[in-house]
């Protein structure tokens, strides 16, 4: 370990607060917590039974240490959450989920608010309620207060467009405030009951319910008492504050973690109610030991909006127990415990969620073997004397030359790599023409991995074509000086050849240099589907960014020296439509913020050519 961090550790603070290990450049390579921030940077200090630090990646890539002393534990929590995110540190885990609980958001500004289901709580003045553990729970009680209080919940541009009531006001879930059919000061009324309900005061809809189901039982009509007590459980959610415990017991996160040296896997089985309801998947690579990996997963999982349940089962306790246990329990409201059962059902729920993450690391084993198999596979097919460990793979999208843009993929192993996506717009002169095109996506994509040191060249470049598409990539490897480092292969699709009952498939092929007949592949081939992935990823990312740019919104008056985004935005919002533009006057045109007389004039003569040729004189004159 370096003198000056070990020197510097020794004049560390007792008291709380954050501390950031740095590597090469001042980059963050580690950021952690502490209640006690001397003693716990000296812990990483203390040598091991092989004499290397804690983490092994302290004694080869740190350079220096750092500390940012708070008031208090909690404020160290959310300090270091900050530092995390701001700086990005490569040892701590990053979680990535595909979505974060819903909330109900209201912006009691608007001139008819409504309520909005979102996933993000922004500082922007509106009420937010929630987070909601369930979504079909929240989803379904949103249709349910409406059907109770009747409010809007159609979108702006559907409000501000409509002559006549939609078919909800007719069964009675809107007030059609879009043909005023309320005035503002009910609709208020209304939306207050709305909010008291969402609050908590559900007790008087609750009653009413709870009557119309024992009236509905009493005439048999059990669906109809069903369905009045699903309405019932439906409110009951969504008005939950989080800060009450639920009626029917605490609900539980039972954490499970699986570890194959710096691969580990965690999976969280979410109780509500006694009842697993849910569950969430994470494959992270850590050197951190057991308890600072679980702090760090704490402090993650329930960073933001997330749910935030009474009790937090673990393996083992956390670093900064109860540092952590005080943070979850200020985002609950209430008393949040973090356990380490021994025993009883706690244990075996615990046991459950282990076994599920074993059995998640070993799936991925799997697939990561079957992966790398299938790139040995495709080695063997390119006579290449390594498998190739990192492949791109290019796609060039367009419409008739227009808006052409390309696309490159990264796979690791076998494995997408998201960090080597790359998209890009294709200049004008070689948008009209396929190989071009390909050449400048082949040679720009290269020209970042030589710019970029954190963007590595690739062992094998596929390119999505033929042969005219393979010798396009060709060239542009000549042009950089890379034909002798990088391998490169065109992938052709399967097409059909022949007539009538004599068509068949030709198969995916693969084209390589040199080789004047194209490779066949084996359909169902490990090779063969590796390779189509890859391709059909390329091209799914490709197509994706082209349906962006040519869906983007463009004019006449784009073409106007002097009008940019804004000033355009600026002329359709004062007019209305481009018509009106066309129809406006020079002084109707200055009039508009942000235009100056001059460029009005230019606006009205590029709008009107004929009109300017006829105020300025003759047409020669109006040419000089």
């Amino acid at each position: 370990m370096r003198d000056q961090i070990v020197a510097k550790v020794a004049r560390f603070p007792e008291g709380p607060g954050v501390y950031v290990f740095l590597g090469a450049g001042g980059r963050a390579l580690y950021v952690g917590k502490a209640a006690n921030l001397r003693a716990r940077a000296r812990s990483y200090l203390r040598p091991g039974g092989d004499g290397r630090p804690l983490l092994r990646f302290l004694e080869h890539e740190a350079v220096d240490v750092e500390f940012l002393a708070t008031r208090t534990v909690a404020e160290a929590l959310l300090l270091e959450n900050t530092v995390i995110k701001k700086r990005k540190p490569p040892y701590n885990i990053r979680l990535k989920d595909d979505k974060a609980f819903l909330l109900l958001r209201l912006d009691r500004g608007e001139p008819w608010p409504w309520f909005r289901l979102v996933r993000r709580r922004l500082a922007d003045g509106a009420e937010y309620f929630g987070p909601y553990a369930s979504a079909k729970a929240v989803r379904r009680s949103l249709r349910l207060l409406h059907k109770i209080v009747p409010l809007r919940d159609c979108k702006d541009g559907v409000f501000h467009n409509r002559s006549r009531p939609c078919i909800k006001h007719q069964i009675g879930r809107c007030p059609a405030p879009c043909v005023g059919l309320i005035d503002a000061a009910a609709y208020r009324r209304r939306l207050d009951d709305a909010v008291a309900i969402l609050r908590g005061s559900v007790a008087g809809v609750v009653a009413d319910l709870e009557r119309q189901m024992g009236e509905a039982a009493e005439r048999l009509e059990f669906e109809r008492a069903e369905a009045c007590k699903q309405q019932i459980l439906a409110l009951r959610a969504v008005a939950e504050r989080q800060g009450v415990v639920d009626q029917g017991g605490t609900d539980q996160d039972v954490i499970g973690l699986h570890r194959a040296g710096t691969e580990v896997t965690a999976v969280v089985l979410a109780f509500r109610d006694g009842r697993l309801e849910h569950s969430a998947r994470f494959q992270l690579r850590s050197e951190l030991p057991a308890d600072l990996l679980l702090g760090d997963l704490l402090g993650r999982y329930y960073e933001g909006d997330a749910y935030v349940p009474g009790e937090v089962v673990v393996s083992e306790s956390p670093a900064e127990h109860e540092a952590v246990a005080a943070w979850l329990t200020g985002k609950r409201g209430s008393t949040v415990r973090i356990l380490v059962p021994r025993r009883g059902p706690r244990r075996g729920q615990l046991a459950m969620a282990m076994a599920n993450a074993e059995l998640l690391d070993a799936s991925a084993a799997d697939q990561a073997a079957r992966a790398r198999g299938a790139v040995v596979d495709l080695a063997g097919l390119l006579g290449a004397a390594e498998p190739p460990e990192r492949i791109h793979c290019m796609d060039v999208s367009t419409i008739q030359g227009t808006s052409t843009v390309a696309s490159r993929v990264c796979f690791v192993d076998g494995v997408p790599d998201k960090s080597g996506y790359r998209r890009m717009r294709i200049g004008a002169p070689a948008a009209g023409d396929d190989f071009a095109a390909m050449r400048e996506a082949v040679q720009r994509s290269l020209a970042l991995c030589l710019d970029d040191d954190a963007d590595e060249l690739p062992e094998l470049l596929l390119v999505d074509g033929g042969r005219g598409q393979l010798g396009a990539a060709q060239a542009a490897l000549r042009d950089l000086g890379l034909a002798d480092d990088v391998a490169v292969a065109g992938l052709a699709k399967s097409r059909l050849r022949g007539v009538g009952d004599a068509r068949v498939e030709s198969g995916e092929r693969l084209f390589l240099p040199g080789r004047a007949e194209a490779l066949p592949l084996a359909a169902g081939a490990p090779a063969t589907l590796l390779v189509a992935r890859i391709r059909d990823e390329a091209h799914r990312f490709a197509v994706t960014y082209h349906r962006k740019v040519r869906g983007r919104i463009t004019s006449e008056l784009d073409a106007i020296p002097g009008v940019g985004a804004r000033r355009r935005r600026a002329l359709l919002r004062h007019f209305g439509s481009f018509s009106a533009v066309r129809a406006a006057d020079r002084e109707a045109l200055a009039a508009v913020p942000g235009i100056p007389s001059a460029l009005a004039a230019r606006i009205h003569a590029a709008l009107h050519p004929g009109a300017g040729q006829a105020a300025e004189g003759p047409p020669d004159r109006a040419r000089r």
